[in-house]
């Protein structure tokens, strides 16, 4: 069975740094390119961030450039996403997705909000 559970949101300042992870199993961890989405209320899904499947080529969506770092550790199956100096407008539930081919699999999100 296909699993990608993400964790680590919560509520932040503005400024302040979190880290997300994606603990996956049930599929081959080190051969997906790994992306990270994100959704606010009455948003559209935006990409993130995308890794690829050994970790050399890293993109970032021009709203996070500079700010957020992704990153996986191929022997943990597990994905992550720093990210530091964060903004109101960073709220969001944030999603994992792995891809190999036409093939994709979703995490369930973990919830985001950057407030004072």
């Amino acid at each position: 069975q296909v699993r990608l559970v993400e964790s680590g949101g919560g509520l932040v300042q503005p400024g302040g740094s979190l880290r997300l992870s994606c603990a996956t199993s049930g599929f081959t961890f080190n051969n997906h390119v790994m992306r990270w989405y994100r959704q606010a209320p009455g948003k559209e899904r935006e990409w993130v961030a995308y890794l690829s499947s050994v970790g050399v080529v890293r993109t970032y969506g021009d709203a996070v450039k500079g700010r957020f770092t992704i990153s996986r550790d191929n022997a943990k199956s597990t994905l992550y996403l720093q990210m530091d100096s964060l903004k109101p407008e960073d709220t969001a539930v944030y999603y994992c997705n792995a891809q190999y081919g036409s093939i994709e699999y979703w995490g369930q999100g973990t919830q985001v909000t950057v407030s004072s």
